[in-house]
């Protein structure tokens, strides 16, 4: 159950508005997480700042698959849902994203980098010099190795706010990791 209210557009802070009705405006509707996380124009727009940036980061199939391993991970079945649906539209197969909610990928690059951000999530940070060798043998740069790190922030960052506020849930619900 919501623990806080999703605005209506009449009632977004000014500050909000122009990046709320962008994503609007691509999405096609306003979806209750981001309607809800509008209330506070600095967090709001700190976020999508930094989701934007980063969505120059890596490839969409490999962010997908990144933010699908840490919504596993953080318990966000929000974020879940969403990024299931989005990693569809990234024409990822089914399989695929069971793979990534499971930590892993069937294309080795990008296996290496969700198994990096998983790694990186359960330790809050603290990986090891063979996790680290790992990406990086992969084929990740040290540069691609901070992107990876910052998506996992920003997944991490979503992830928390919708357990947090609960927002009511807008996209089709997936099944419980176990049923996977």
């Amino acid at each position: 159950m919501p623990r806080t209210t999703a605005l209506t557009s009449d009632q977004v802070p000014a500050d909000s508005k122009l990046i709320l009705d962008a994503f609007s405006k691509t999405l096609g509707f306003t979806p209750n997480m981001l309607a809800t996380f509008a209330q506070s124009p600095i967090a709001f727009n700190a976020w999508a700042t930094f989701r934007g940036l980063l969505n120059k980061a890596l490839d969409m199939k490999t962010r997908e698959a990144i933010s699908l391993i840490v919504s596993e991970v953080n318990g966000c079945n929000y974020c879940l849902a969403v990024h299931t649906y989005a990693a569809s539209m990234a024409k990822m197969p089914a399989d695929e994203i069971i793979l990534a909610r499971k930590g892993h990928s069937s294309a080795p690059k990008r296996d290496a980098a969700v198994q990096f951000g998983r790694k990186v999530v359960e330790t809050r940070g603290q990986v090891d010099e063979a996790d680290l060798n790992a990406v990086r043998n992969a084929g990740y740069t040290d540069a691609n190795v901070m992107e990876i790190v910052a998506l996992v922030a920003m997944f991490s960052l979503t992830n928390f706010f919708n357990n947090v506020f609960d927002p009511e849930k807008d996209y089709p619900a997936v099944p419980p990791a176990g049923s996977i």
